[in-house]
């Protein structure tokens, strides 16, 4: 693994416009488990698949079923960024970092400090009425019981998270593509990269320097300058910004 630091170094201090694709390993460091590894929520038996339990079907059929669902495996508190969201935010501060792009919910990344960060699947902190629009933070799903209704027009509180069956925020997106376009390198960490159309964002890249940081394989293997089969915090943590 030291080769490996070192040479992931190297191309951090050539670099001057970096971007930080992350998906759910980035997280688990954090206590917050993934969705697709052996022991992840997609793993686990329940009356319903969780495809359908977090989906806008069983959100408009059975809203009192998703929210039951969502507060017990979505919405985990007591969570502190780890040593990735630490050293992501200071990489920006100092100027090297110039974007995350997440397919992570959890908001960690901006309570570690990090202030560019495109959330592709929406996040857990921000809550709206379907009615009248109104803003209700995490405490208030996580407090409520059954369906969360707005306390100013009695409509529906739904989180700020993209469902199966739904579409990606476009602005999202272009902000996102327009990051990556202009990156000169793109480190990839904790994800499969088989969830699209997120996972296909990373074929706008054309930089000189792609980095794979996971612990299992993922379909960009091949076509990494370096792949390092590691914990992403453990790894990050070791690299000077």
């Amino acid at each position: 693994m030291e080769d490996a630091i070192s040479k992931l170094q190297q191309m951090i201090n050539e670099s001057h416009n970096i971007v930080f694709f992350g998906g759910a390993g980035v997280s688990t460091e954090s206590g917050i488990p993934d969705f697709r590894s052996k022991d992840g929520l997609y793993s686990q038996r329940f009356k319903y698949p969780p495809e359908y339990m977090l989906s806008h079907t069983c959100f408009k059929r059975d809203p009192k079923a998703f929210f039951d669902f969502y507060r017990e495996k979505i919405l985990i508190t007591g969570i502190s960024p780890n040593k990735a969201h630490l050293k992501l935010a200071e990489m920006e501060e100092k100027g090297k970092l110039r974007a995350i792009v997440t397919q992570n919910i959890d908001g960690l990344h901006q309570l570690a400090g990090s202030k560019t960060v495109y959330e592709l699947h929406g996040s857990v902190a921000r809550n709206y009425c379907v009615d009248c629009s109104a803003f209700y933070d995490m405490g208030y799903i996580k407090e409520s019981n059954g369906i969360p209704y707005c306390n100013r027009c009695g409509g529906i509180v739904k989180p700020d998270v993209v469902l199966y069956e739904e579409g990606l925020d476009s602005t999202t997106i272009d902000n996102a593509v327009n990051a990556i376009v202009k990156s000169d390198m793109i480190i990839i960490a904790g994800t499969s990269l088989t969830v699209y159309p997120a996972a296909g964002l990373i074929n706008y890249f054309k930089g000189k320097y792609l980095v794979l940081i996971n612990r299992d394989p993922t379909p960009k293997d091949t076509a990494a300058d370096l792949v390092i089969r590691e914990k992403v915090g453990e790894v990050l943590d070791q690299i000077k910004a």
